[in-house]
């Protein structure tokens, strides 16, 4: 079954329909989609296409591009034509053969526009930022949020809680053995056996294996890397740690969040908060069958605040804002949300019953600028914002209204 999101198809169109000004390029996780919206893409284009991956058992070079590229020319005429190229980030200096074959299309009015998909946020930094810049569009295509697996699957918030929103693990939701086992050797395996390896020399994969499953029991907490060395079997350091979360990070897996202090100099280098970005990752380690009785009380609030940390994130990386956590001395707010002057402190209740709010009203006092929301939890006694989890998973981004 092929599943394509509407609202992600309709921009990455509009922007290849338009004038060919930009490149485009489509960053996201790995299973959530991204090669089955644009080869749907491709079978509306009514020009010639051609379609390429470079996810193979070896990576090709450059030349492969050069190949790939010229191959499309040739099938340009008086009708625009459209190249696509998958997992492009996996070739050693691929943007710089790319700006150059670009570069060259635009001198020459060559009618085909172009198509970049990889499951690595460095195809940001290290390709697009380097040596495109000023020459694309970005997409981002993260994990599916609740609303998109509702509305397509038709599960409910409970479910999502559990499962995550990996669209292929959805329809083997009714076998939680085969749902784990999907997830961990579909995505987990994949990514941490070659996207990760790929992005960075990994002296010690069982250590960055660790380090893995380490942050998926403790999601939405607060973990000191000495504490995380204390944890870990294999000999290691804080510095191998905190690079390893990084190289993680930058494969979709997570967000660690610095602490919020209202400088940049003091954020830099904090004790991370770890944010699962998805609650699919998280389970299928922690319950590899899935036995749903282990699932308690206060196992459920980690899921529902690591939810909330990861549709934030999302929200964070499409609004160019900045996700925090916030923490003085006994007090503490969940999340802190900073999008240019606007600051939000948000409060995650898994209950129903009335929440102890002191550490929203301590963080408006040391920022009284800020906006507070408590999400999930009764309706609050003093003037916060509340939104039901429902509501907020339904539509993220009204915390910003």
């Amino acid at each position: 079954m092929s599943f394509v999101r509407e609202d992600l198809f309709d921009a990455l169109w509009k922007s290849l329909r338009g004038e060919a000004f930009f490149i485009q390029a489509v960053a996201g996780p790995r299973q959530v989609g991204k090669t089955t919206l644009v080869l749907e893409i491709i079978n509306r284009w009514k020009g010639p296409t051609q379609y390429e991956t470079a996810d193979q058992p070896a990576p090709p070079d450059v030349h492969w591009i050069v190949a790939q590229w010229e191959k499309a020319r040739r099938l340009v005429k008086k009708r625009d034509g459209l190249l696509v190229l998958d997992e492009v980030q996996k070739i050693p200096r691929w943007s710089e053969a790319v700006k150059k074959l670009w570069d060259e299309d635009r001198r020459g009015n060559t009618r085909l526009r172009v198509v970049l998909l990889g499951s690595s946020a460095l195809l940001v930094q290290r390709g697009l930022a380097e040596s495109l810049t000023g020459r694309f569009e970005l997409h981002r295509h993260p994990h599916w949020s609740f609303a998109e697996c509702q509305g397509c699957f038709g599960i409910g918030l409970e479910e999502y809680l559990v499962f995550g929103g990996y669209p292929g693990g959805m329809i083997l939701r009714q076998d939680p053995v085969r749902w784990g086992r999907y997830i961990r050797d579909a995505v987990i395996e994949t990514v941490l056996g070659k996207d990760v390896l790929l992005l960075s020399p990994v002296q010690k994969p069982a250590l960055l294996r660790q380090t893995f499953g380490m942050a998926c029991t403790h999601p939405a907490e607060v973990l000191s890397y000495q504490k995380m060395v204390g944890q870990l079997s294999d000999a290691g350091n804080t510095v191998t740690i905190a690079h390893y979360l990084d190289l993680l990070s930058k494969a979709f897996l997570f967000s660690p969040l610095p602490r919020w202090s209202g400088s940049r100099l003091r954020q830099r280098g904090s004790t991370p908060k770890i944010i699962v970005r998805d609650n699919g990752l998280i389970n299928a380690l922690a319950f590899p069958t899935l036995d749903r009785s282990g699932i308690d009380a206060t196992w459920r609030g980690r899921l529902v605040e690591n939810a909330v940390g990861a549709a934030l994130a999302v929200l964070a990386d499409q609004w160019g804002g900045e996700l925090y956590y916030w923490r003085d001395r006994s007090e503490e707010v969940d999340f802190v949300f900073s999008l240019g002057k606007k600051v939000i402190g948000v409060e995650v209740k898994s209950g129903t019953h009335r929440a102890d709010l002191s550490g929203l009203t301590s963080f408006q006092k040391q920022y009284p600028h800020s906006n507070l929301v408590l999400i999930g939890g009764a309706p609050p006694p003093f003037p916060v914002r509340h939104l039901s989890l429902q509501d907020f998973f339904n539509h993220p981004n009204s915390i910003l209204s």
